[in-house]
């Protein structure tokens, strides 16, 4: 590529995916990836000399040992052990073949041609298949058919969107937006550490790149059920309905109960790779995984979806736990045999508490409300019986909730699972006297105890707690400090403060994604909460933020909401049913009125309810008007 010269601009459009670089001698590059195939493609305009591609062959089979560097950084990819791959180079092709583990291989495949003073070429990779392409097109003016392509990314923008008056948030929101589209697909593996970013500099990925179910996965889907891209969320529960036969295996192995369980640590298929045993095999992942399952049914009421899965998963998990739980002869109440918090005094001893901690317990008792839920909408004959009086309350103190009894948040931490109760799970209201209480001698301790030992997902968290508090001012004072201090140039999350630990003592480089999505998160958050049984438009946003707006966001009972502020006020809510039913709206102004309602409705505390069917909108207005 020398003979191109310098490279003077480099250009990623978000809107169709398509990446052009131009070159000081002006030559142009363009490449994507194909939205709908598994292929690539890339062209090579204003050049009349010949460009060849190369493969740049993995350093699985040189004869060193590998770098043996701590888990953060990467061990070499030697490691592995996999034999000497075979290249093959023919006319405008080049294959190339890796044999991996126990028979298993992979494949790459470029082809390319020359026409009209291009160079256009394709690439695929598979798994276990012999890699094929298709014939260049060199009737098309490109020299591939990119209709489907753009149509796809056409069809992801015009789901929903937003409008915030911060320049550094609302190009950060659209990056994250950009990067969710580009990894989750219904029938794609879940979101790894780095997902399809995997640096190519001879070595494994940071943690090995595998799944961790203590925050990581989960963190990364959040934007995608209010973001209106369910089809998407869609990967992580098809995935872990996939893997689920292996989960009970290991749970039984493991645990000694039937029911389901998930290890906080596993490959892609669903196998156990260990790691901190507080959080590889903590008694809780299953029912944190379990919530994507009812999300993915709260915000689709997808009837099927829920009797074939969401129904079937939680009470697996619920059978799991009935087992493993224990009765406390002295209290009357349940008692996990060993609790953790994810991360809290790392991977020793004292990780391990007698009583439940306070994320243990935010857990069961969210699962325990939820597959109550999920039974009385499934019809089913079966009824629980509620066993939430049967756990103890939340340990709180004068610092407001505690790790665990006997364990305040001591410093500064950097996994708030704590406060689970709070976000992600809703188990508390801050417009309950009590719960606010709560939540707010919550997060002052937590902005007491500061941010020297964050990573930067921790803002992103910390953004959707402030928002769940109905602190804009703090939400988004959260999200500025990850958009300027954990971020490269490229927008991705690198774990430490790169502005030489001005926030956090972590200044280290390793990048994961889930800092990425829970910022996305944070902004729907701040914009449209649903999680109380009533949509709330513009429930934690700044005061200096005038001029507002969001287009079909997606709500817990399937609806689409639509919101403006302009000036100060908020002129509009629009809401279309997806599926139909009743809808329920925290009236944000103090007199309204319906556009064009022919149906009647019932205000009851300033909550609008309005029954509604499917596909039908309503827009309620500022009644100054």
């Amino acid at each position: 590529m020398n003979k191109l010269g310098k490279v003077i601009r480099n250009e990623l459009d978000i809107a169709t995916a398509v990446s052009t670089i131009q070159f000081q001698q002006g030559a142009v590059f363009k490449n994507y990836i194909q939205a709908t195939k598994q292929v690539g493609y890339f062209s090579i305009e204003n050049y009349t000399g010949d460009i060849v591609p190369v493969i740049k062959i993995p350093s699985y089979h040189t004869t060193k040992k590998g770098a043996t560097g701590n888990s953060v950084e990467g061990q070499g990819l030697e490691r592995l052990g996999y034999a000497e791959g075979k290249v093959e180079n023919g006319k405008n092709f080049i294959r190339y073949h890796q044999p991996a583990w126990k028979g298993n291989y992979y494949e790459v495949l470029v082809r390319w041609t020359k026409f009209a003073g291009k160079t256009i070429g394709q690439w695929t990779i598979t798994w276990n298949k012999k890699a094929t392409l298709p014939a260049i097109n060199i009737t098309s003016s490109t020299g591939v058919d990119m209709a489907s392509h753009l149509a796809w990314w056409k069809d992801y923008w015009s789901r929903s969107a937003v409008m915030v008056p911060d320049s550094l948030l609302a190009k950060q929101y659209y990056l994250e937006m950009y990067k969710f589209g580009c990894v989750a697909r219904s029938n794609t593996p879940p979101i790894s550490l780095q997902a399809i970013w995997t640096a190519d500099n001879g070595n494994l990925p940071p943690w090995k790149g595998d799944l961790h179910h203590d925050l990581n996965t989960e963190l990364s889907y959040w934007p995608g059920y209010s973001g209106n891209h369910l089809d998407l969320t869609a990967s992580f529960t098809n995935w872990l309905w996939k893997v689920k036969p292996e989960n009970e295996r290991w749970t039984r192995q493991c645990f000694g109960t039937a029911g389901l369980n998930v290890p906080g640590v596993t490959t892609i298929s669903g196998k156990p790779m260990g790691g901190w045993i507080q959080y590889s095999v903590s008694p809780t992942t299953g029912a944190w995984l379990a919530q994507h399952f009812y999300w993915q049914w709260k915000y689709s009421m997808d009837a099927i979806f829920l009797q074939q899965k969401c129904l079937p998963y939680l009470a697996a998990v619920e059978k799991y736990l009935s087992q493993i739980r224990q009765f406390d002869s002295v209290t009357h109440l349940y008692k996990l045999p060993l609790s953790s918090s994810p991360e809290y005094n790392d991977n020793s001893i004292k990780a391990w508490f007698p009583h439940f901690t306070n994320y243990d317990l935010s857990l069961v008792k969210s699962l325990d409300r939820e597959y109550s839920d999920v039974l009385e909408k499934a019809g089913s004959s079966t009824r629980k019986t509620s066993t939430a009086g049967l756990y103890p309350a939340y340990d709180v103190n004068q610092t407001g909730l505690t790790i665990a009894p006997g364990q305040n948040l001591d410093q500064s931490h950097r996994h708030h699972a704590h406060l689970m109760a709070i976000y992600p799970m809703a188990n508390m209201d801050i417009t309950n006297e009590a719960d606010s209480n709560i939540i707010n001698k919550s997060l002052r301790w937590l902005q007491h105890k500061g941010t020297r030992e964050w990573c930067g997902y921790s803002f992103s968290w910390a953004a959707c707690l402030y928002a769940r508090a109905k602190q804009g001012d703090s939400a988004a004072k959260m999200l500025q400090i990850f958009a300027s201090n954990f971020v490269s140039s490229n927008s991705f999350h690198l774990n430490g403060d790169q502005r030489g630990g001005q926030y956090s003592n972590f200044t280290y480089r390793p990048f994961t994604l889930e800092g990425n999505f829970a910022f996305a998160q944070g902004i729907h958050e701040m914009l449209l909460q649903s999680d109380k049984g009533y949509i709330e438009v513009f429930p934690a946003i700044p005061d200096r933020w005038k001029k507002v707006s969001f287009k079909t966001l997606r709500t817990e009972g399937a609806f689409l909401v639509s919101a403006i502020k302009e000036n100060g006020n908020i002129m509009e809510v629009k809401i279309t049913a997806v599926t139909g039913g009743p809808m329920h709206l925290q009236l944000p102004f103090k007199t309204f009125y319906i556009a064009g309602n022919k149906k009647g409705y019932t205000l009851n505390q300033n909550i609008l309810a309005i029954d509604m069917v499917k596909g039908e909108t309503v827009v309620v207005k500022n009644g100054f008007e």
